[in-house]
Formats: structure tokens, sequence, C-alpha cells
């Protein structure tokens, strides 16, 4: 079960999406097309395959469970296409805590 809130990351794009709840993510993926290769992170580091049906949106479990290095790389990647925030300021102590700092952008 995912653990919310949760990034959506979407293939070839460093911007990141901050999803609160499971709700949050059905209207955000609503109308988007998405690629194979889009994931959402949850909070613990877990990475979901997005899988859209008629009316749903399923998230898959990859297998694949991300270190805070590399979600803390993807919300620098983030930051810096939105030329807001000096990277090196960037730091966490948990992937909660890294996703968590994605809200103050919802």
């Amino acid at each position: 079960m995912i653990d919310w809130p949760c990034l959506l990351k979407l293939n070839g794009d460093d911007e990141l999406v901050y999803l609160e709840s499971e709700s949050e993510l059905m209207r955000e993926c609503h109308d988007l097309i998405m690629d194979e290769e889009d994931i959402a992170i949850d909070s613990q580091g877990v990475s979901y395959q997005i899988q859209q049906s008629v009316g749903t949106i399923n998230l898959i479990k990859t297998g694949n469970t991300l270190d805070l290095e590399y979600v803390t790389t993807l919300i620098q990647a983030h930051e810096f296409s939105q030329a807001e925030l000096c990277l090196t300021k960037i730091h966490f102590s948990s992937i909660s805590e890294a996703i968590k700092s994605m809200a103050s952008e919802h």
C-alpha cells in the first residue's frame, strides 16, 4: 500500500508533482497521457508504475525502492528547473521529509 504523500515523476521531465492523496493522483493523471516510464514515489521511497484504465488509475509496485540520495537528486533537478532555490541548501534526513518539502509548492 502506498505511503502518502508521494511524488509524481513524469518521464523526460525534471518537474515533480506533489500528491497528498490517491484522489489527488486521480485528478492529476485524469487528463495526462501517461508514459510507461512515469512513476509515483511514496514517502518510503517505493516506486510505482502508473497504469491507466478507463476511469481509473492503478499503482503497481516496480520492485524498486529509491534511496534518499536519489530522491534528493530528483528534487534538486526539479528546483533547478524552477530556478527558485539554491541547490546546495537542499538536504533531507529522510525520504518522507524530502517529499513533504514539496508540499509548499502544491
